[in-house]
């Protein structure tokens, strides 16, 4: 008995689609499939919040100790200008990579996708304990940063996907804050590690036995994708399975790429916010923390940082899922929160930000930085953890919306690409504006003005695509055969009928 829709046989289950069901010819209605979750430990261990769990320790491991390394300002050295190179080259292959890395996706499978992208961050993480030993071994560095581009959207892809797919239209925000939570919990803890191991040192870079630490912490990382289940067994708490392709050609996994974008166009309205989401943290970690505090205190303010995600991440989860309300009110409503937001915390940012720049003494020479020991250091550090939770509101918001314009895995795989390419272009070009010395005012307003205009644009993208749910005809990509042809909508939904009573007859 087929359980999932599969590109050529359009059998299966309506799972992930509005739950009123698709008329037939003869008049009748179907609805979705619904299997009988497991029971026990099994059933446990394949709940859809226990593989998300999962998918969050993964990036725990791996992302969020990169996050912390990268939190704490240069990568952990004295020296700026290496781990500022590293990111340009590590966003560059990163931006190239994810555009194609949902077709990748969809052909190979998500867990070994997910898997192939862990790989690159200890490699990273390995260059910088290198640099550390061998002052010349920038080369290394940079090396590493491209690779781990070239993996990271291998990882965010497959993370995306899955993050997007597992949950029913009512709990995205929930699951989204509750990977978030658990992904952010890696910056936490290695930050929380680098601020002991560094806690007697004022200046200078991070010791051998931090980067040590996090090495042997992302090799754990990349072997848990080994321990989730198949996406194709996955049921989800309302009894409906995951649309699983049957592994087409490649020719055709890159013309769903075109049809995911031809046929949603609205999607290219959230490119200006997927260009913010990881610009403004040059400014936030090496113009604001690298610049002003010493290595002890930028390990403790990368430390709160992370902290303040989680709760920022479960702020807009209780928005964006709240119950009894239309969807279309909460898109609206979270759209406002984060807009207030960024004004609120970029008004504040501006006040420090107009006192200093790259020639401030304090700046120049390590040893004059603010020490958390120091009266000067509360206000500062506030900022600093409001800029936290602004982060996980914006991109929860993002990935919010994402899943609010489709629940087909395959197609959210290519949204997610697009978003991480986009994202890591801008990263980019913020890490090498601050690589050729961008003074720290002009970094400082191309990254308000340039959250203000994601969300401008992203506005009559909610107005004009956010329905309260998602159906058949939204889902091109679903309806793709083997040939890569799109079937209408009524005879997908006519056979689908068609299957649903063979099975219960």
């Amino acid at each position: 008995m087929p359980d999932s829709v599969t590109r050529g046989d359009n059998s299966g289950s309506d799972e992930g689609f509005a739950t009123k069901g698709y008329n037939s010819d003869d008049g009748s209605a179907s609805s979705p499939q619904v299997f009988e979750r497991p029971k026990g430990l099994r059933g446990f261990y394949s709940h859809p919040i226990t593989q998300v769990a999962m998918l969050g320790l993964v990036c725990f491991m791996c992302p969020g100790l990169f996050n912390a390394l990268s939190g704490i300002g240069g990568g952990g050295q004295l020296d700026e200008t290496t781990g500022a190179n590293a990111n340009t080259a590590l966003y560059s292959t990163f931006s190239v990579m994810a555009f194609f890395a949902g077709s990748v996706n969809n052909k190979l499978g998500a867990r070994l996708t997910l898997q192939l992208g862990s790989l690159g961050y200890g490699l990273y993480i390995a260059s910088f304990l290198a640099l550390n030993i061998h002052p010349g071994a920038k080369g290394f560095v940079i090396a590493a940063g491209a690779i781990l581009g070239i993996c990271a959207g291998l990882l965010w892809t497959a993370q995306g996907s899955l993050m997007l797919a597992y949950p029913t239209e009512a709990d995205k925000g929930k699951f989204i804050a509750i990977f978030w939570v658990i992904f952010n919990l890696g910056g936490v803890v290695g930050s929380a590690v680098a601020f002991g191991t560094n806690f007697h040192t004022t200046a200078g870079s991070v010791q051998n036995g931090t980067y040590i630490g996090f090495l042997v912490l992302t090799v754990i990382g990349a072997l848990i994708p080994m321990f989730m289940i198949d996406p194709r067994n996955m049921i989800r708490t309302d009894g409906t399975k995951l649309t699983i392709p049957r592994n087409p050609s490649w020719k055709v996994e890159i013309l769903g790429l075109y049809v995911a974008l031809k046929t949603d166009p609205m999607i290219i309205l959230l490119f200006p916010m997927f260009l913010a989401s990881n610009w403004f943290y040059t400014w936030q970690f090496n113009e604001f923390n690298g610049a002003l505090f010493n290595i002890r205190t930028r390990s403790l303010n990368s430390m709160l940082y992370w902290s303040a995600q989680i709760v920022g991440s479960l702020i807009m989860a209780v928005i964006l899922d709240k119950k009894n309300v239309r969807r279309r009110i909460r898109a609206f409503t979270g759209w406002g929160v984060v807009f207030v937001m960024v004004f609120v915390v970029h008004i504040w940012a501006y006040h420090y930000q107009k006192g200093y720049t790259r020639e401030s003494l304090f700046v120049i020479e390590p040893a004059d930085r603010i020490d958390f020991s120091e009266k000067q250091y509360v206000g500062k550090v506030f900022l600093y953890i409001f800029f936290g939770i602004l982060d996980a509101m914006w991109q929860t918001t993002v990935y919010w919306m994402m899943g609010a314009m489709s629940n087909d895995p395959n197609k959210l795989a290519y949204f997610t690409g697009f978003y991480k390419s986009i994202q890591s272009a801008g990263a980019a070009g913020a890490w090498r504006a601050d690589a050729i010395l961008t003074p720290f005012m002009n970094m400082f307003a191309s990254t308000w003005a340039l959250c203000a205009a994601g969300l401008l644009f992203a506005l009559p993208m909610i107005y004009l695509r956010v329905k309260d749910h998602t159906d058949l005809e939204d889902e091109a990509v679903a309806r793709m055969d083997d040939d890569g042809h799109v079937l209408p909508t009524e005879l997908v939904a006519r056979q689908r009928g068609a299957t649903v009573k063979t099975e219960e007859g």
